[in-house]
């Protein structure tokens, strides 16, 4: 399980940018130098999971000023992830799918029944954890946006 002042477990992930619906591939590997946001969240269509991106895309602006970069990561096949934002009116961010679980796993955010717990991780620029919030179960609550802004701020 990773925990704060762990280095975080890279990952290669296919995605689709959440405001133009472009595939692609995000490696965190690729944004070392920068503090990167990684939310884990249940599952695309689901009224908690568009609210929470919703407001983290609407706070997305803070996280810029910032040079964070945010990734959400779910189970979710990369199709279901692009209608899930094209449905929403996109996000800020990229939506990225680890079909397998194998990320989760490794980050420790499965709960039972091998299922996605609504999990935020803020990363400073050498890739190490800073900040973590694991939901109890999939979650029905998730961390403000000022909370993890803060959370970042302190990572410079």
């Amino acid at each position: 399980m990773v925990a704060i002042g762990d280095e975080a477990p890279t990952f290669d992930l296919p995605g689709v940018d959440g405001r133009t619906g472009q595939e692609g591939r995000w490696s965190l590997d690729d944004l070392r130098g920068q503090p990167v946001v990684v939310l884990f969240y249940p599952g695309d269509s689901s009224p908690v999971c568009r609210r929470q991106l919703g407001e983290y895309t609407s706070g997305i602006a803070g996280f810029a000023d910032l040079d964070a970069q945010v990734l959400a990561v779910s189970h979710q096949s990369v199709d279901s992830h692009r209608r899930f934002a094209e449905r929403s009116g996109g996000f800020g961010f990229p939506l990225l799918t680890d079909a397998d679980r194998s990320v989760a796993r490794e980050w420790g955010v499965l709960g039972l029944l091998d299922l996605y717990r609504r999990c935020t991780f803020v990363l400073d620029a050498d890739g190490r954890v800073r900040y973590t919030h694991r939901a109890i179960g999939p979650g029905l609550t998730y961390r403000p946006v000022a909370e993890v802004l803060e959370a970042v701020r302190s990572t410079s």
